[in-house]
């Protein structure tokens, strides 16, 4: 699933770590997402969601939507 979490983190000045702390999950969590080795589950996306006022379609593509 591709993602914007990086360009979003990285707009507000953000590490890994203090993404991950606001997010309640580790960094290696954040890592793997950001790589797109791992898929979040729907909590944390709406987690995610929350944190930037974004829909998570704002954050989250499906990549099979492409196609």
């Amino acid at each position: 699933m591709k993602n914007r979490l990086k360009v979003l983190r990285a707009e507000r000045d953000w590490t890994q770590a203090d993404l991950a702390a606001a997010l309640g999950v580790s960094r290696q969590t954040i890592n793997a997402i950001e790589k797109q080795k791992y898929d979040p589950s729907l909590s944390l996306a709406f987690k995610a969601s929350r944190l930037f006022k974004l829909p998570i379609e704002g954050i989250f593509e499906d990549e099979e939507e492409e196609v």
